[in-house]
């Protein structure tokens, strides 16, 4: 009996209860391969380009869950003269020595090119560490606090500019830079809106909760890290960029010129200002916008704490600016790839435009409408301003230098962020003076990088498009 009851099969509670467990399975099984599919779409599961758009994700939703430890601890939690003082510390201690350490940063990592993977497991497993240590003090806010969020910083930048540095190695056939940056970019920010309430509603359990979901999280990265192909860490055919110039003009030289020069051993490598001025001025232009991003994220957030949007609580008001600055970031993300043949110079210098004319109508004409407005366009611009900058350096930094300079140029961005959210803290709570300031820092750019842009543009660049 017992042997025909073994052939008749599971009996019929074994039967539902495995029913039941596919059906649960399926939600998330289901996503978990329409994500596959998207980041693996285009040939770049085949290329590796797939997994760094994943890697990029679990990057994106460890930061922004210690961004809400953070800001539950050093910004929500105490009265709004006891905050700003704690984020000035919060500044003093993690920004300003980060502005000596970022140059840093760049020619560091170029000594490393035969371990980018290393060094990106590195950064998400030490940021798992200190997710950790900042456990332990995040609930009192004591000064210990602070070391460790400059670690997380530097960490968080260091692996910003591997990931740049990697991106050329990991495009598939007939995919363009700026297409691979947009799809890391959206991956990352889709990723940070996702963990965002989750960590929201782990800050419900207890301050220290966001830090050990990061934890996990990272330690999920840094196993992902070295899932990336082999030749992520292959330098073959790389030479480190300058940010001077030698002597003479790179770009201006013949191909055969070049190759003569490097054959006798006499050529000095080019740097990013020496391969035509298109890459300057992008970089000038594209400072103006970062240095725009660190300083509304900071001023706005005690400006509206302080001065809620009218109608609406602080709460509220932070979440609105909050959204609209990542709509209009995802949106320029989105559409990057579509102008990447629109002549990258006129996308930076019109787009730079519309920032710095929306930033004059927010300080003539301060609401809550335009100063969600400006935060949109702030997100928008942005996006679409880096995505055309790395058109530019693809097109214009050769080969042998190209990765090398996508490093540099990162970290001279950051740098500007850094800048403009040390104004961001010290201005006064004035909407009308705030505004002002954001649209002079955006007219600086301008009137550095605009002329020269749109020249460089109507002459048109020597250089054929390649990668």
């Amino acid at each position: 009996m017992a042997s025909a009851r073994s052939h008749d099969g599971p009996g019929p509670l074994r039967s539902a209860g495995r029913s039941i467990g596919r059906a649960l399975r399926v939600p998330f099984t289901g996503a978990a391969r329409s994500i596959r599919r998207a980041t693996h779409a285009h040939g770049a599961g085949e290329s590796g380009l797939g997994k760094l758009i994943e890697l990029h994700a679990v990057n994106g939703a460890g930061d922004v869950m210690i961004t809400v430890a953070l800001a539950s601890t050093v910004f929500f939690s105490v009265p709004t003269d006891q905050a700003r003082g704690r984020v000035a510390l919060y500044l003093a201690v993690t920004m300003a020595p980060f502005i000596l350490l970022a140059p840093v940063i760049g020619p560091l990592l170029d000594h490393l090119p035969h371990g980018r993977r290393a060094a990106m497991a590195g950064s998400m497993l030490a940021r798992a560490v200190l997710a950790l240590t900042m456990s332990g003090a995040v609930a009192t806010g004591d000064l210990e606090l602070y070391p460790a969020a400059l670690g997380v910083l530097v960490c968080s930048k260091a692996y910003g500019v591997v990931r740049s540095a990697v991106v050329p190695r990991l495009l598939p056939p007939k995919f363009s830079l700026v297409k691979a940056n947009s799809r890391v970019t959206l991956a990352g920010l889709l990723a940070t809106g996702a963990a965002a309430p989750v960590g929201a509603g782990l800050q419900t359990i207890g301050p220290q909760w966001p830090l050990y979901g990061a934890c996990a999280i990272f330690v999920g990265g840094g196993i992902l890290a070295f899932t990336l192909p082999p030749k992520v860490d292959s330098a073959k055919g790389e030479r480190r960029a300058r940010l001077v110039p030698p002597h003479g003009d790179y770009a201006a030289r013949p191909p055969a010129t070049r190759a003569g020069t490097r054959a006798k051993g006499r050529e000095r490598r080019p740097g990013l200002r020496s391969v035509g001025p298109s890459v300057l001025h992008g970089l000038q232009a594209n400072a103006a916008h970062r240095a725009l991003s660190g300083f509304l994220i900071f001023f706005l957030a005690f400006l509206l704490r302080e001065h809620p949007l009218a109608g609406q609580s602080a709460a509220i008001s932070l979440g609105i600016v909050g959204v609209a600055a990542g709509v209009g970031n995802a949106l320029g993300t989105a559409v990057g790839s579509w102008l990447r043949a629109r002549g990258p110079e006129v996308i930076v210098a019109s787009v730079l435009g519309l920032a710095l004319g929306v930033a004059v109508l927010a300080a003539v004409f301060f609401s809550t409408v335009m100063v969600a407005a400006l935060a949109a366009t702030a997100g928008l611009t942005q996006a679409l301003s880096k995505l055309s900058l790395d058109a530019m350096i693809q097109r214009d930094v050769p080969e042998e230098v190209r990765t090398s300079a996508f490093a540099r140029s990162e970290t001279l961005l950051q740098m500007a962020w850094v800048v403009g959210g040390a104004i961001g803290i010290a201005l006064p709570l004035n909407g009308v003076l705030g505004m002002s300031v954001a649209a002079g820092l955006l007219a600086l750019g301008a009137s550095t990088s605009v002329r020269g842009l749109l020249g460089a543009a109507r002459r048109g660049s020597p250089h054929p498009r390649v990668a």
